[in-house]
């Protein structure tokens, strides 16, 4: 994962148009699929460095998460490369219950000498950042309470360094903390992708699907939530400018999952990108769409 997250810049304020469509407030984030060259040696990664379980596995395919529920699928193509210079995959972001658990993680880390990318403080959260064998990108983080930035997401969405030591502050003593595993409670806070056009990107997630667009750094990237929440997708061209997707044969991401709350309002938005003249595709985990850089999306509920 390069060293330039747009989540390290200070984002611009929200854009004034209203959002043309609504997505429930109460839309969360589902299991990310992904593809991998080594399925062994990604279950020891996502097991050993990030405390994910194996939920199931079948052959070449496994699904990860905490207490049976799952957040990561992977899927082995043996041969596989890097999808770089692709749009695609930017980071999964696990979030975690409590700040408490984010510094449990951190200590783990640097006792188990887990290599990471980047450690930020974002005022919406606090987030660690690294990558699997794949160079998939990782984040794990904990949010700062909603009160302290909801309804300031565009002004105060920003990176600067995290503050380690009061991280591990909230620990006796971190040389000792034991860890596992990721706690129960955490789920997939948001998605990253790497997009080939902003504009575009903010067009069909916040006019077609009806997140609203929470803040924005130009036609760089832009980051879209449901229900107020500083993002559950955020999206970037600092690697993927007028790219196109990974060619077949690419370690690179497969789906995200999109959970509406009940299958009314899946209906509801399918209707409406029925509208726009784009086909579903149907799958196990249910239809999918693809947004204008060809990232799959699932729509669950």
């Amino acid at each position: 994962m390069s060293a330039r997250d747009p989540e390290e810049a200070t984002a611009g304020a929200r854009a004034a148009t209203a959002a043309r469509a609504s997505i429930p407030p109460e839309t969360t984030l589902g299991p990310v699929h992904l593809t991998v060259a080594d399925l062994a040696r990604s279950l020891d990664f996502y097991r050993s460095a990030i405390g994910l379980d194996v939920v199931e596995q079948d052959g070449g395919r496994a699904a990860l998460g905490v207490g049976g529920s799952t957040l990561v699928v992977l899927v082995e193509e043996p041969g596989a490369r890097p999808a770089l210079g692709h749009t695609g995959l930017y980071h999964i972001a696990l979030l975690l219950p409590t700040r408490r658990d984010l510094a449990v993680w951190l200590a783990h880390a640097g006792r188990d000498r887990v290599p990471l990318t980047g450690l930020s403080d974002h005022y919406v959260s606090e987030a660690i950042y690294l990558a699997d064998p794949d160079r998939h990108g990782i984040e794990i983080y904990a949010d700062r309470p909603r009160e302290v930035w909801e309804g300031e997401v565009g002004s105060r969405l920003t990176t600067v360094p995290l503050d380690v030591d009061s991280l591990l502050g909230e620990l006796d003593d971190p040389a000792t903390e034991p860890f596992e595993r990721l706690p129960d409670g955490t789920v997939m806070g948001h998605v990253h992708l790497k997009v080939a056009d902003v504009p575009s990107t903010i067009a069909f997630y916040r006019d077609v699907l009806g997140f609203e667009l929470m803040a924005a750094l130009g036609n760089q990237a832009a980051f879209l939530a449901a229900g107020g929440y500083h993002h559950h997708v955020g999206a970037n061209t600092w690697e993927s400018a007028g790219a196109p997707p990974p060619p077949a044969g690419s370690a690179a991401l497969r789906h995200a999952t999109i959970v509406l709350p009940t299958p009314g309002d899946r209906d509801e938005l399918l209707r409406r990108i029925s509208d726009t003249g784009q086909q579903t595709e149907d799958s196990p985990e249910g239809p999918i769409v693809r947004d204008p850089s060809g990232n799959l999306l699932v729509l669950a509920a």
